[in-house]
Order: structure tokens, then C-alpha cells, then sequence
């Protein structure tokens, strides 16, 4: 039977308002793994069974290699909150060290877990973001006087598990899956967290830490300000709406703020009841789970009315509708972050006369800091078109700028007003096309918008969801079957074909490129159901520009997808047409790096989940699109693949390629290169900034020599320095070129960088990795997706925009298209004509 007795008994909470530690629902099944650095590194292996999260001390980590058994310690049961946890608990404490969490996800039984574990043997899957498939976990006969209840947990072997020689995942993913951080990087922080008093207040913290403080939450008196009035608190009040506009608008007036991607609330406040209040008024307090309510409920303001928004934050920082649309349909609270901007009535004071600034004055000293489920959203003072330009530089929504001066003024008005950097809006759903892979599942939505009275079809979209969310709205669209179309007008047969209709009662939010000339979506993906707006006032949203740049005509696919629905990544629902029209996006920037050379190709036919495989020879079947080319060198072995133009490239898609790995060198010249890759892989421990630096020492190096140097993100860990090369000197003049530069690093400051391959040489170091500059060895192109979790792709950049800010996955499938939709320039535009000889000689230290 679950308990939290021995937890309660190891934990005084006299001086804490956090929960006792009291047991959650039953029908759960999350796991979390925390890395916890403590007397000694451990993995702390947590199952949710009973309301409680059922704890395993796991000595040297889980092992992918099924022979490999694991000794588990079993430790006493905690409370379900306590696998959000990540910060340092204080020494002498209880478990004192500091904690991350290195995976989470689902855990499946296989059978029933209760009489298995009880048995002292649970078979069960995992579904995280690090480690998937079947697993065990077998308890071992004690020796007499034994207190500690030892269990082994071993790998089934399956297709996820690996050989021996390939157990690197420890070393390879070192990072927590909450905030991408390593231990290292937390190890250095106040405290947050004390196992004997739970969550140390800021006044524990300012006796130990003083120069650490963070500023505390005041009450402001509202009385003394001129305009506030005295009144009773509303039960709502009608949310300021902002109105759409091509570009924010000029002029010291307007201040400008990031664009959220959540769900907007307003949180009402009286004498500790909190309300948590969509756009629309509806009562959404028990949607969110408690620890925002909670979070509302300890501000120091007897009533209180505060608009803001509920976001959930990736890894990038960036907020994502998506993932906060996820982790409500899984029932997970522990993510979600609740912005506030304004604040419209304090202790009895009416505010919404006061202008803007002031009245985020006040709310400044309400919900000061940035840390915590609470946050004040700051506003800048440069320039909008700045502003918007840096938000969309990193793939962000965009910006809403408002008048300083201005009142607080329910509904649509142009003294808020939002600028985007991508199309994006709500749409009525209108009818649905099955999965052609799963049964029971969507693969498309007809989507529409209101015009004149009349639902006004706009085209579909056939990406954007995983699994789960395909099966869960073919169950909720087939009860809402409608045998006449909703639409206001007949559809064409390419419309309408295979289309199931609905009753227009359901709203999606889905993001796109442009709208086509004929009025409908160009590149449509899913961001999640807004339950939060009537279907009726759902109209096309335009923006009125004089200077509107007219859209850049994509190229034209021609190549037929098979299973055009059939999901490639399935924690971000992206599909096979998601990945053509993610290429159909990057083409252009993309071409001159992959046309013309022998690729590798690293196919998945079921996606990330399924098996991957590496394949650099023709195969039977191969798309007509798609080349063979013969090497001068092999002309008795296999042809090698090659693509000439996009076809080629949508004849990749269809073959289910999810990373394109070319050739230094072209068809035209295979003996001579003309690039060099320097690939910076940093080893468990590596802080993302030490990285940045060893791209610039790389970079000096190379300019040294004569080259020019660019970068851009793997996709995966670290980062690749490239430079262009005229192709005059071979692949081992090359090769000796680019070893001297590693090996001089290397020798200039071994305690950074080392340039062998040699794993256990490689913790808290950067490979310089320049083996990838010899004949027949290739690197991820770049644009290329990578094919894991995340959806990430390997992204050029400028070397100004190096910066925490933009991690090596940051740019994905998803976000590229705004980021290239935002630059003015290409960083790599002048790769080629950059190009310079490999002068002879040594690389210069």
C-alpha cells in the first residue's frame, strides 16, 4: 500500500506552505528520473503507482544494454509534485546535492502492477524523451539483518535496446529535460528547496545569501494614486483585445512586449479564493491544477484583478501552445507558467483608468522577478520594429505594443496592437479526413472561417498533431457526424474528397505560411483546439499594409506522398507533408549545400520511434527523383544517391529521410573538397557557452589561415564551423589541415579541448572532431532535420547571433520557416563566393 509516512517523518513543514506530501490521483502512470548529485551521483527512478511516485536509487544509471543489470535501491515513496524538482538541497540536509530531471514521460504496465510489484517483479515500457521501450525491475533476495530493499532494473531487449559498445546515452545526454541545463550549471544556485522544511522562503535565503536576494512581493497602496478609484470588484471584466497590424507601430508612446503562445486568463482575487477566467468569462480555475492558484492565492493583495497569460515554456525558453495543448489532455500540471501584464483592480480600487505604465508599476511591485510560476511580463522601450525583428529572429510569435499613456479598455481596440511572425489564427473545423495509417485516427481537418454569416472553406491541414491528439479528435469529431456540409458554399472534388463532415462547433488554432490567391492556407500545421472562442466569431484576420512584401512563390512539388498523414515525429506531430512542406520552405537557403554531391541518408519509414538506418547506396525501389551516381574509385561497387533539384529533394521525403548528410566534395570533383567541417562536440559538463567560445577560437584559427569561417547549430549537441574552400587541394591535404588545427587546440588548452575520439577522455572537454574532412565521411547539411525528439535541424546562423539565447536545438521543424521568413539576409549567402585555397603548410596554432 502507498505511503508518505517515512517522506513526512524525513520533513519538518511547520515552517513551509507547501503540500504535506499528501497522495495525488490514482490513475496516473508518469515516471521522472532525477539525477541527483550527492554523497555520490545517483539516478532517482520514479513510477507513479497510487497516487504517490513509487522511488528507486539507481547507483550508476540506467543501462541500455539488456545483459547490463543496474543495482536499484529502493527508497521510500514520494509525493507526486516532487518530480518537478530541480535545484540544490542544502548540505547536512536530508539527500543534500543538487537535483535535475534528466527524463520524464509515461510508463505502461505489462500486466498487473500492483501484484507484480508486490511479487518484486514489475515489466513495464517507458515512454520519455530519453529512454523508451520495455524494462524490469526485479527485487533481489536480502541477506538477514539487511534494511536496504535491493532491485535490479535491466533493459528488455527490444529495439531500443543497444550493445555494449554503444551504451553512451549517460554521457551523450547529460542535460536535464525540463530546463536543457546540465547539474553543473544548477549546482551553483541558492538553494530553493530544504528536505526538512520544504521550499526555503526568501527570508531563510536572505540570512545566507543576502547578495543573492530576489525582490519580495509588496503590496502596493493603490489609495494615493491619483485616477484610482474606489469600487467593488467586478466578477469580470472584458479583456483588451489587440489588433492585428503588419509592423509595430513607431514613436515613444508605445511600449512593446513579447507575444505569449497560451491561453490568455484573467485571475480574480478575493480574500484568498482564487478565479482563474478565460476571455470569454468562463470559470477555468480547476483546468490548471493548483499551483498557480496557489501561487495567486500567497500575493499580498486582499482583492485583486490581474490579466495575463498561462504559457508552458520548452527547453528553447520560448512559450509553445502546443506543448501547453500536450500537457492539458495528459493531465500534467508541472510546467505551466502564468505571465501577467496587466492589473486591473487592487483592494478595492478601480485601476483601469491609470495609465498603462502605472499601472504596471504596480504590478511590478506585486509579482516582482522573473523566477517561479508567477511571472511579470516586462516591456521594452526600443524601437517596435527592433523588437519584432529580434523576437522573430528566434522564432517567437511576435510582439503586442501598447500605448503607455493609454486606459484599460475591453475589447478590440488600436491601443494594443499585435504584430506576428507568422500567420497564425483560429479556425472553425468543419469537417475531418481519416488517418490513412491509424485506425481510429485523423489525418486531416477541414478547416473555415466566417464570412458574411456563411462558414468559408480555406483548405486543411495535415500536421501539427501526434497520436494522441489524432485519436482523441477522431473520437470527439465522429460524435459530432453531420451528413450536410457545413460550409457556406458547394466544395470541389478536391475539397471534399474523402471528407467527413462536422457541426462547425470546434476551434482550432493552426499556424501557416500565407494565404494562396484563391483563399486558402499555404503549409498549414495544428497548434492545438482554443475552447477558449466561440466557433461564430472566428473571420479571417488580415492585416492592413500598404508596404506588405509580397510572399515568395515556393516551389512546386510534383512528386506524389504516399501516407502523406503518417507521423515522422510523434511528441511534435510531424507528418510526412509537414516535412515537405518544411523543405518547400528552406529549399532555396538549402540547395546549394546538397545539390550535386553523394549523400548519406538516414531513413526512418516509421518514423523516430521505429527503426533508423544509414544508407549511402541505391536501393531497389528508390525514387526515380532521386540520382545514382558512380564513385571513379568503386565503379565494381554500389552507386552512391545524389539529387539534382527539389524533386529530388521531395523524392527524399517520400523515401523517409530524416537527415541528409553530403559530401565535403561535388560530383563534379570527388577528389577535391570544397569545404571544411569542424565539428565541436562537448563532452557531459560542457556549459553552452564554453562551446561558443571554442566556435570563435575555431573560427580565429581558420582566418588565420587564410579562410573564412561560418557557423551554424548541429541540430543535436554543439556546433559546426564551416569554411568554403576552392577546390585545389585533395581530401589528405585537407585532412592533415584540419588535424593540425584540432591537435594545436587541444595542445594550447587541454583542459577545454581534446581531438580524440576517446569517450572517457572527454568529460567536461569539446571534441574538435575533424574527422569528417576525409574522403567518404560526411556532415548533417545544413537545414537538414535530425531524426530525434525535438524536431530539430541543423541551422546556419550569423556569428553575431551566438548567444545563450539559441542553443544547438533550438531552431526545429516548426520554428525555421519564421525565423527565415524574418531575416533579411541568408548568413550564408556568400558561403561560395567566400571560398579561398587551402594554402600549403601546417594550420597555424
Amino acid at each position: 500500500m502507498a505511503t508518505l509516512d517515512v517522506y513526512r517523518q524525513k520533513r519538518d513543514f511547520r515552517t513551509t506552505a507547501e503540500p504535506k506530501g499528501r497522495k495525488g490521483r490514482k490513475g496516473g502512470h508518469s515516471f521522472v528520473i532525477q539525477k541527483h548529485d550527492a554523497t555520490r551521483l545517483h539516478y532517482d527512478f520514479r513510477l507513479e503507482m497510487d497516487g504517490v511516485l513509487k522511488s528507486w536509487a539507481v547507483t550508476r544509471g540506467p543501462s541500455l544494454v539488456p545483459s547490463e543489470k543496474r543495482l536499484a535501491v529502493h527508497v521510500e515513496d514520494h509525493p507526486l509534485d516532487y518530480g518537478d524538482f530541480e535545484g540544490t538541497i542544502p548540505k547536512g540536509e536530508y539527500g543534500g546535492g543538487t537535483v535535475i530531471v534528466w527524463d520524464r514521460g509515461t510508463w505502461t504496465p505489462l500486466g498487473d502492477a500492483r501484484k507484480a510489484y508486490a511479487k518484486g517483479h514489475l515489466e513495464f515500457e517507458l515512454d520519455g524523451e530519453k529512454l523508451h521501450g520495455r524494462w524490469h525491475l526485479v527485487r533481489m533476495h536480502g541477506k538477514p539483518g539487511e534494511k536496504r530493499e535491493n532491485w535490479l532494473l535491466i533493459k528488455g531487449d527490444d529495439e531500443f535496446a543497444v550493445p555494449e559498445d554503444k551504451d553512451d546515452l549517460l554521457e551523450e545526454r547529460p542535460e536535464s529535460v525540463k530546463t536543457g541545463r546540465d547539474i553543473e550549471d544548477v549546482a551553483g544556485e541558492a538553494p530553493g528547496w530544504s528536505s526538512k522544511t520544504g521550499r526555503i522562503r526568501k527570508s531563510a535565503r536572505r540570512k545566507a545569501e543576502p547578495e543573492k536576494e530576489k525582490p519580495e512581493a509588496e503590496a502596493p497602496d493603490p489609495s494615493a494614486i491619483k485616477g484610482a478609484r474606489k469600487a467593488k470588484l467586478p466578477d469580470f471584466v472584458p479583456p483588451a483585445l489587440a489588433t492585428l497590424a503588419a509592423a509595430p507601430p513607431p514613436g515613444a508612446r508605445w511600449l512593446h512586449e513579447i507575444k505569449f503562445d497560451g491561453y490568455r486568463l484573467q485571475a480574480r482575487i478575493e480574500a484568498g479564493r482564487v478565479k482563474l477566467l478565460t476571455r470569454s468569462g468562463l470559470d477555468w480555475t480547476k483546468k490548471f491544477g493548483k499551483a498557480v492558484v496557489a501561487a495567486l492565492a500567497e500575493l499580498p493583495a486582499g482583492t485583486a484583478l490581474i490579466d495575463g497569460e498561462l504559457v508552458v515554456e520548452t527547453g528553447s525558453g520560448a512559450s509553445d501552445f502546443s506543448a501547453l495543448q500536450a500537457d492539458l489532455s495528459e493531465g500534467r500540471d508541472d510546467r505551466f507558467v502564468f505571465y501577467v501584464f496587466d492589473l486591473l483592480h487592487l483592494d478595492g480600487y478601480d485601476l483601469t483608468r491609470l495609465p498603462l505604465e502605472e499601472r504596471k508599476a504596480l504590478l511590478e511591485k506585486l509579482v516582482p522577478g522573473n523566477g517561479g510560476i508567477l511571472r511579470y511580463s516586462h516591456h521594452f522601450e526600443e524601437s517596435g520594429a527592433l523588437v519584432l525583428s529580434h523576437a522573430c529572429r528566434l522564432s517567437l510569435e511576435g510582439v503586442v505594443s501598447k500605448l503607455r499613456d493609454a486606459p484599460y479598455r475591453g475589447g478590440r481596440s488600436k491601443s494594443w496592437i499585435k504584430s506576428k511572425c507568422s500567420a497564425r489564427q483560429e479556425f472553425v473545423i468543419g469537417g475531418f479526413v481519416p488517418s490513412s495509417v491509424s485506425r481510429q485516427a485523423i489525418g486531416s481537418l477541414l478547416l473555415g472561417v466566417y464570412r458574411d454569416g456563411k462558414l468559408m472553406p480555406v483548405g486543411r491541414v495535415g500536421t501539427g498533431f501526434g497520436a494522441a491528439v489524432a485519436t482523441d479528435l477522431f473520437r470527439r469529431l465522429s460524435r459530432m457526424r453531420t451528413d450536410e456540409s457545413p460550409f457556406g458554399r458547394k466544395l470541389t472534388a478536391d475539397e471534399a474528397r474523402q471528407a467527413r463532415y462536422v457541426r462547425p462547433e470546434l476551434v482550432a488554432e493552426v499556424e501557416f505560411r500565407a494565404w494562396t490567391a484563391d483563399g486558402h492556407l499555404r503549409h498549414a500545421s495544428f497548434r492545438g483546439l482554443r475552447e477558449d472562442k466561440p466557433a461564430r466569431e472566428v473571420v479571417a484576420e488580415m492585416p492592413k499594409s500598404k508596404t506588405a512584401p509580397a510572399a515568395e512563390k515556393p516551389p512546386r512539388r510534383t512528386v506524389r506522398l504516399t501516407h502523406p498523414d503518417r507521423i515522422y515525429w510523434p511528441g511534435e506531430g510531424v507528418t510526412k507533408e509537414g516535412l515537405a512542406d518544411y523543405y518547400t520552405e528552406v529549399w532555396r537557403y538549402m540547395a546549394p549545400h546538397v545539390v550535386g554531391r553523394p549523400l548519406a541518408l538516414l531513413r526512418a519509414p516509421s518514423g523516430i520511434d521505429g527503426q533508423t538506418f544509414f544508407q549511402k547506396h541505391a536501393w531497389k525501389g528508390i525514387n526515380a527523383n532521386i540520382i545514382q551516381v558512380q564513385d571513379p574509385k568503386e565503379k565494381d561497387e554500389e552507386p552512391y544517391v545524389a539529387i539534382n533539384d527539389f524533386d529530388g529533394l521531395m523524392g527524399l521525403v517520400q523515401s523517409a529521410t530524416l537527415e541528409i548528410h553530403p559530401w565535403g566534395s561535388t560530383l563534379a570533383d570527388w577528389e577535391r573538397p570544397d569545404r571544411i567541417i569542424m565539428d565541436l562536440d562537448p563532452g557531459e559538463g560542457v556549459a553552452w557557452q564554453a562551446v561558443i567560445d571554442a566556435a570563435e577560437e575555431t573560427r580565429r584559427r581558420l582566418e588565420a589561415a587564410g579562410l573564412n569561417a561560418f557557423v551554424k547549430t548541429s541540430g543535436g549537441k554543439g556546433l559546426h564551423v564551416c569554411a568554403p574552400l576552392k577546390p585545389s587541394a585533395r581530401w589528405p591535404a585537407v585532412k592533415a589541415f584540419c588535424k593540425g588545427i584540432a591537435d594545436a587546440m587541444a595542445k594550447d588548452s587541454p583542459e577545454s579541448y581534446v581531438s580524440t575520439i576517446t569517450k572517457s577522455k572527454r568529460r567536461g572537454k569539446i571534441l574538435i572532431d575533424y574527422l569528417r574532412n576525409q574522403r567518404g565521411q560526411t556532415a548533417v547539411a545544413p537545414y537538414s532535420t535530425r531524426a530525434r525528439s525535438g524536431a530539430a535541424v541543423s541551422m546556419p546562423l550569423a556569428w553575431s547571433e551566438l548567444s545563450p539565447e539559441i542553443g544547438p536545438a533550438y531552431f526545429t521543424v516548426e520554428n525555421t520557416p519564421t525565423r527565415l521568413h524574418a531575416l533579411k539576409a541568408d548568413p550564408w549567402a556568400d558561403f561560395k563566393a567566400a571560398a579561398e585555397p587551402l594554402k600549403a603548410g601546417k594550420a597555424k596554432g
